[in-house]
């Protein structure tokens, strides 16, 4: 995946797209005892056949209860992303690979992107869930999901599933710019809870997801 994305040079400002993790507000809108998970938010387009994206006004995530049924049905808003991180390099690099991967796929399509950045902390006791909602889909079209950092934990192993639960296969994202790309529409997607392994030092799984739905669908 590394040199998918470019040089070294085209990602220059990597150091700071990692660092910003470290900013992440408590996502909230999650059940009580789920209080492991931050993020943010930006909501981005793109026309057919451009590998280059818009930044749309600021929006809620929403996902239908059939695709979400722990906090679907319900408009979330997140903070957004920092407009520096999406201008920077790496930002610009990562959608535009998924532009090319996903546009040949789709030549017809204008997109409704969605990016996310995902920390998931794991602590004593409290294990943290990158997916609490279970094996699910996202009700798009194409998954990215990028491996930015992964600190002292274990677990967090990725299955995917047919349609009727049955495992395809599963594997574990482990050093930065490991990724999983999914074609939502044929098969469903979980990650197993992560644990601490040295508890007494922080433990948390950072991600970057971007989806992309063609637009009117």
């Amino acid at each position: 995946m590394r040199p998918l994305l470019g040089s070294a040079d085209d990602l220059a400002d990597w150091p700071r797209f990692v660092s910003s993790w470290d900013d992440l507000p408590l996502d909230t809108h999650l059940p009580e005892g789920h209080r492991y998970r931050r993020r943010r938010h930006a909501t981005l387009s793109a026309r057919a056949g451009e590998t280059r994206f818009r930044v749309e006004p600021h929006q809620p995530h929403y996902q239908s209860l059939d695709y979400n049924p722990l906090v679907g049905g319900i408009e979330r808003w997140f903070e957004p992303i920092r407009p520096e991180i999406i201008a920077g390099p790496t930002f610009q690099h990562v959608l535009g690979f998924c532009l090319r991967l996903f546009g040949a796929l789709r030549r017809d399509a204008d997109w409704h992107i969605e990016c996310h950045q995902f920390r998931i902390e794991a602590r004593p006791g409290a294990a943290g869930q990158p997916t609490p909602e279970g094996v699910h889909r996202d009700g798009v079209d194409y998954v990215l999901v990028l491996l930015v950092s992964r600190v002292n934990i274990e677990s967090g192993t990725t299955t995917l599933h047919d349609s009727d639960g049955t495992v395809l296969g599963s594997f574990t994202l482990r050093t930065p710019f490991d990724a999983a790309i999914v074609d939502d529409a044929r098969v469903k997607h979980g990650v197993t809870a992560v644990r601490p392994i040295d508890p007494g030092r922080a433990a948390y799984r950072d991600v970057l997801v971007v989806t992309l739905r063609a637009s009117g669908r």
